[in-house]
């Protein structure tokens, strides 16, 4: 016959497996969709920009608006950015803050390569060319909404 602290230690140990497993499969209806984005920033220490953008997400398109600052940029410039943005659950998922680091020197024109995330955990990496001229050692934010 089992001891009262035994059965509960089994009834505890069986809980816990029960949410472990019920909690993982959540990360599993996560999907991706892809994204393109044009930007652009103008900036003397501070700079600003903005843009639009579309998700293409379960065989349907949404439009996005996209602005953002950055602290220690100089100059003026294009984007044309295009990738994947994934764990996402709806579309309204990549709605949000993101954020980079970055540092670099563009004139005329070079490749950008970014990975950003936002608080509901999409997951943005983009590539493309920018056009312009633009010198940064930058802290920048960039916000995403459905419009």
């Amino acid at each position: 016959m089992l001891s009262l602290s035994r059965a509960a230690t089994l009834v505890s140990t069986f809980l816990l497996a029960a949410v472990m497993l019920t909690a993982a499969p959540s990360l599993s209806y996560a999907e991706s969709g892809s994204v393109s984005m044009r930007l652009s920033k103008v900036g003397f220490i501070v700079g600003v920009g903005g843009g639009s953008g579309t998700l293409n997400f379960k065989g349907r398109q949404y439009r996005l608006s996209i602005s953002g600052v950055s602290a220690g940029t100089i100059g003026v410039a294009t984007m044309q950015l295009v990738g994947i943005a994934t764990n996402l659950r709806t579309a309204a998922d990549i709605a949000g803050s993101y954020s980079a680091v970055s540092a670099g020197v563009a004139v005329a024109g070079g490749g950008k390569v970014a990975t950003l995330q936002n608080s509901n955990g999409v997951v943005l990496r983009l590539q493309g060319r920018q056009v312009g001229f633009e010198a940064s050692l930058a802290v920048s934010g960039m916000t995403i909404s459905l419009r």
